[in-house]
């Protein structure tokens, strides 16, 4: 049974690492960004998405150093994950299209 609650816990943290890193790759992404390719590539602000990924990196981070909660699993953790995803899915691409050197 023990050995059951190691894995799980082993399992957790791998994924809360994983997370992590997504998370830290799309708000590092999107500071590194010019700011005139967010319009020109038809999405939200610079601001909007230095927020958005700023807070989905935020609520991930602070239960982990404050409760020492390493759940991934969180609602706002939850909605962080889906944040970081679609800038990493959606926004990334179509900034990468706008600011590629011909």
């Amino acid at each position: 049974m023990v050995q059951t609650f190691q894995l799980e816990s082993s399992v957790l943290g791998l994924i809360f690492l994983a997370l992590t890193v997504v998370k830290m790759w799309a708000l590092i992404d999107a500071l590194t960004r010019p700011a005139a390719a967010f319009p020109a590539a038809d999405k939200q602000t610079k601001t909007a998405w230095l927020w958005i990924t700023g807070l989905a990196f935020a609520a991930h981070i602070i239960p982990a150093v404050v409760y020492n909660d390493q759940r991934p699993y969180g609602l706002l953790s939850l909605i962080g994950t889906v944040a970081a995803f679609v800038y990493l899915v959606d926004v990334k691409p179509a900034l990468a299209a706008v600011t590629r050197r011909r």
